[in-house]
């Protein structure tokens, strides 16, 4: 079978912008993202994305289609003009895919890359998708870098919105048991394949579902639910990392106070310091101070602590 094979070059700004304008276009496969390897063009592009769609008598309007959904993002500067070839088979995935180190011992990078790690880092491994680009947004980068602080051995935790499964992972491998919830059922599956590409089976378990009041908000990050949300009752958590919406914190501040311990620690993110405010005010009124902050451009991520009752 023959393949169009698609390319373009993106800024690490840009590259899950990609991914998600990707995902809304029927018949696009196998996601590669490398990193940019410049010829004589010393430009600022971070990556190189290649995606595939049939060659059938449908071809054609799906690359003009593609071409349109993404043209925002070459006018703006954000990637290159889109090229087209035709092949007769998929390249094999790039070994030259990107390798991310967050904090002081998490290096991020592709399930299927090869690299010698040192005795004091922890592998996080990553399938690119579609659905979450490189899984590398600024909200979860964020979000790790609170995780390696504040995560002990033995510790109960729940990864609320879990996305592609990363920080799920990364909970596992600092020694501690996850429940991993999310409400919609393509990152469920995400996280069931991201967990078992890092042998983490037997301390992340997956769900689908929400926390309390979440389980009628609609889906977390504005997309559409195809199926009814189960309520979860989770409770003596020691720790609860949430990287999803504001709006979505701010309705959950109760449901997050009812499922930890006191002492229990809350991770926050996934929204800009536009919003801030709002979800300090929430936590604070149910309980929560505030510990530290983790902040990125405009994206902030914050620790919080539940007081014992005789501190309110």
């Amino acid at each position: 079978m023959a393949w169009i094979e698609l390319s373009l070059d993106t800024t690490a700004e840009a590259v899950d912008w990609v991914c998600t304008l990707l995902a809304e276009s029927q018949g696009v496969e196998d996601l590669d993202i490398a990193n940019y390897q410049p010829q004589e063009d010393p430009a600022s592009w971070m990556f190189t994305l290649r995606f595939y769609v049939p060659h059938d008598r449908q071809s054609r309007s799906r690359v003009d289609a593609i071409a349109q959904l993404l043209s925002p993002l070459h006018r703006t500067g954000l990637t290159t003009e889109l090229e087209t070839a035709l092949v007769e088979t998929k390249s094999p995935a790039s070994q030259n895919s990107p390798i991310h180190r967050i904090g002081q011992r998490f290096v991020v990078l592709a399930n299927n890359a090869v690299y010698q790690s040192s005795p004091n880092e922890i592998l996080l491994r990553l399938k690119p998708s579609l659905a979450f680009g490189s899984g590398l947004h600024p909200a979860t980068m964020l979000s790790l870098r609170l995780l390696e602080r504040y995560v002990t051995s033995g510790m109960k935790a729940l990864d609320l919105g879990c996305g592609s499964g990363i920080l799920s992972v990364a909970i596992a491998k600092l020694e501690a048991q996850v429940l991993a919830l999310d409400n919609d059922a393509i990152a469920v599956q995400a996280t069931q394949a991201t967990i078992q590409d890092n042998h983490v089976e037997a301390q992340v378990t997956v769900q689908c579902g929400s926390l309390g009041d979440g389980s009628s908000l609609g889906h977390w990050m504005s997309g559409t639910l195809t199926q009814e949300v189960s309520t979860i009752q989770a409770t003596n958590l020691d720790l609860i990392a949430a990287n999803i919406l504001g709006r979505i914190h701010i309705t959950l501040a109760a449901d997050y106070r009812n499922a930890l311990n006191p002492n229990g620690l809350l991770i926050t993110a996934g929204f800009t310091t536009d919003q801030e405010p709002e979800v300090v005010a929430a936590m604070e009124a149910v309980g929560f101070e505030v510990l530290e902050y983790e902040r990125s451009g405009d994206w902030v991520a914050i620790a919080h602590r539940l007081l014992p009752k005789s501190g309110l």
